[in-house]
């Protein structure tokens, strides 16, 4: 199930949020995983993000550990980027987020058999929107 959490913004923000755009479509050449989340990390999901800029969100998973890493599409190019990650029974989010070159997190939670939200976005400098998905397993 795929949601909108705002991190920061303005009602501009929210038009553009309820209208859709937040998500874009996907560039000539995506992003992929890093293994910024460490050895024995798989990746279990996937979400494409955008804002003024494009990238993915990663969900990776390793004995009760989930790991959030969002990976841009253009590295190299400074963006505000953000990976979040929550128990969906507590949404206390815990989140990277700043101008990267790369990616921002990785951002952990352990949460065996638990449901978790977790997204990230790139871009929307000062009007920052996360897309994000719930887990459960």
């Amino acid at each position: 199930m795929k949601l909108v959490r705002k991190l920061a913004g303005t009602g501009a923000a929210l038009a553009l949020a309820a209208t859709g755009l937040a998500v874009t479509a996907a560039p000539a050449q995506a992003a992929s995983y890093n293994g910024a989340c460490g050895a024995g990390y798989r990746v279990i999901d996937q979400l494409r993000v955008g804002g003024t800029g494009t990238g993915t969100a990663y969900l990776t998973y390793n004995n009760g550990w989930n790991c959030v890493v969002t990976v841009s599409d253009t590295p190299g190019k400074r963006d505000w980027m953000v990976a979040s990650i929550a128990l969906s029974k507590n949404g206390d989010w815990i989140d990277d987020e700043g101008y990267y070159t790369k990616y921002a997190g990785p951002v952990y939670v352990y949460a065996p058999n638990a449901c978790i939200d977790w997204g990230g976005t790139v871009g929307y400098k000062g009007m920052t929107w996360l897309e994000w998905n719930d887990h459960c397993g």
